[in-house]
């Protein structure tokens, strides 16, 4: 039977705790507290934290699970796991940066001392476990692995956004198809300059803030959503497989939601530390095997369609508790505030410019976007945030102020060449890629059909008055990322039984228009 959220909450909870016993992985709290001032400094204390401490907004770590690409099979699940408490131990530090403002604003070393060097600590030695159970099945640690144990403090005034990591021949169309929507918004490191000190929005510090927000009305047109491969290029064109299959699988009118995230963290609850809305699949949780989630019902009109389709929810910052106020992924992780239902939740599949597409492998796993791209950089980050009405305009690091009558819209379009042998890879990311800048999928890889997402939310414009953002939304997010724009993603986890698939096939190869 399909798990609803509400039925599930109370489970998930007792589950996070003991879980988290066990693993050490329990959530980090944050405290209800300007990010720059301690709960009741004044102005003046709030600028000598600025001052003396250098602003520092949040906490940059390398991001170990990018860099793995050589991980036996044998070993995944551990190494999962050790990613899973990478997570936690920044959110841990985070919020002792959060919770420790008027100590730093005394002391000018209390953020090296007292969080990043006890922070390397843990992670050099949960670094060193990972590379152990790499070794032990047969695999390569990476190269430098004891450089990735440091983390830096970002201070308000200086971006986050590194180099990013890359990898999978999506900067590219990062470059090109990225820059438009940012340039609009006046670019990310704006976002990140403005606002993180007015303790603005209604996440207490931890964003959004004024300068994450851009009047939809006052973008250039930038051609509408991106399919991010090179030149910004959508997969499919007017030649090669034209047609498209939508499913219906419904807005999440059940409210199933959890924290988990099942391919980047199994068996780990909490993995995300965000709340994701479920639609498809009615039994995906940290916990799920394949045979499970093959099994489960589904909220798709087309019952052939048992596919796990997953994003972070969307929240309007409205002082309000919602049913996770005191749960890990929620307000224990900063995520706080009324989870807004979709009003419109499209999934379509699309073909490629030059070629017919193959089947989809059963479970095969794909993750576009980036949940830690605020301080990952760009390299794997893929957004379209606009507005209905105004879809040729898109933003990628700001959330949209729509006009009246308009609602916000999220589009999410996916990798769609596949390297033709493995359902998920070490990183979650080098077994799919982007289409290259003539249509075409490199490196010996397969067109497969592109899942393309599109979200609309009927939610009140947010008011920016005086650099204060009032009624904001957010996605949720990891608490170190501030709650920011560039982090939205999605997740999908083909289950077509065969029959369906091959039906999705056949309408794109054929230019047909199914459902």
């Amino acid at each position: 039977m399909g798990r609803t959220n509400r039925k599930r909450r109370s489970t998930l909870a007792n589950r996070a705790i003991a879980a988290s016993a066990a693993l050490a992985l329990g959530g980090g709290g944050l405290l209800a507290a300007n990010i720059y001032a301690s709960a009741g400094e004044g102005k003046n204390s709030t600028q000598n934290a600025q001052t003396t401490a250098a602003g520092v907004a949040t906490i940059k770590c390398p991001d170990v699970g990018q860099q793995l690409t050589d991980v036996p099979r044998g070993a995944r699940a551990g190494v999962d796991k050790e990613l899973a408490k990478l997570d936690q131990q920044v959110t841990e530090a985070y919020k002792r940066l959060a919770d420790t403002r008027q100590a730093q604003a005394g002391d000018s070393s209390y953020v090296n001392n007292a969080i990043l060097s006890p922070l390397k600590s843990k992670r050099t030695a949960t670094i060193d476990r990972i590379n152990n159970s790499i070794k032990r099945k047969g695999g390569k640690a990476p190269q430098g692995a004891d450089q990735l144990a440091g983390c830096e403090g970002v201070p308000a005034d200086q971006p986050a956004a590194g180099e990013g990591q890359g990898g999978n021949g999506q900067d590219q169309g990062q470059d090109n198809g990225q820059d438009q929507g940012q340039d609009q918004g006046n670019g990310q490191d704006q976002g990140q300059d403005n606002g993180q000190d007015q303790g603005n929005g209604g996440q207490d510090g931890n964003g959004p803030a004024a300068a994450d927000f851009q009047d939809i009305t006052q973008v250039q047109p930038t051609g509408g959503a991106k399919g991010v491969g090179p030149n910004g290029l959508p997969a499919n064109g007017d030649s090669g497989s034209t047609g498209t299959f939508t499913t219906n699988c419904g807005t999440n009118e059940n409210e199933n939601r959890n924290s988990d995230n099942v391919i980047v963290a199994p068996g780990v609850s909490n993995g995300a530390q965000h709340q994701h809305d479920y639609v498809g699949n009615q039994d995906n949780d940290a916990f799920a095997s394949d045979q499970d989630l093959a099994a489960a019902d589904t909220s798709c009109q087309n019952q052939g369609d048992k596919s796990s389709y997953f994003w972070p929810v969307l929240r309007v910052q409205d002082g309000q508790d919602d049913i996770d106020a005191n749960a890990p992924g929620g307000g224990q992780d900063g995520n706080v505030g009324t989870i807004l239902q979709a009003s419109e939740a499209q999934l379509k599949f699309v073909g490629n410019q030059k070629s017919d597409v193959v089947a989809m492998p059963t479970a095969l796993r794909i993750i576009t976007g980036d949940a830690k791209s605020f301080v990952n950089g760009l390299a794997n980050a893929n957004t379209n945030w606009s507005c209905t009405g105004f879809e040729d305009r898109q933003l990628t690091d700001k959330y949209p102020i729509c006009p009246e009558g308009s609602s916000v819209v999220r589009t999410t379009n996916f990798q769609s060449c596949w390297d033709g042998q493995n359902i998920d890879s070490a990183n979650h990311r080098t077994h799919v890629s982007f289409v290259q800048a003539d249509g075409t999928c490199g490196n010996g890889f397969q067109a497969i059909p592109q899942l393309q997402v599109r979200l609309v939310y009927d939610v009140d414009a947010p008011q920016i008055q005086n650099g204060q953002v009032q009624n904001a939304f957010a996605v949720d997010s990891f608490p170190d990322q501030l709650h920011k724009p560039i982090t939205d993603h999605n997740d999908f986890i083909n289950f077509f039984d065969e029959n369906t698939m091959n039906q999705v096939v056949d309408c794109i190869n054929s230019g047909q228009d199914c459902q």
